[in-house]
């Protein structure tokens, strides 16, 4: 399963922990931030008997009104190492998700 955020939850989500203000260029800058993000809110911690292997992350543009005025959407897939049920899946994805809820 995979989740969707757009990059401004990822930006202000760093910039509320570190202080700092990144930018969002590609897939690559994302998963670096989303790697920082789990670390520093403790959820690879959390999750560690989940043997969390891999964030995927993969990227579109949403067009709002024009061709020019668009919103990077990354989808996040969490690769896990071994079989984890589908409940303890969704439970991950759920609480990722809340935290940008709260950004």
């Amino acid at each position: 399963m995979k989740i969707k955020v757009e990059s401004e939850k990822i930006i202000k989500a760093v910039k509320r922990m570190d202080e700092i203000e990144i930018v969002l260029e590609n897939p690559e800058d994302a998963k670096e931030a989303i790697n920082l993000i789990l670390i520093r809110t403790g959820l690879f911690e959390k999750h560690a008997d989940l043997k969390l292997k891999d964030v995927k992350v993969t990227s579109y543009q949403k067009y709002e009104t024009t061709s020019v005025a668009y919103k990077m959407i990354f989808l996040l897939e969490f690769m896990f190492d071994g079989e984890v049920s589908l409940e303890k899946e969704v439970a991950v994805l759920k609480e990722f998700q809340e935290f940008f809820s709260k950004v």
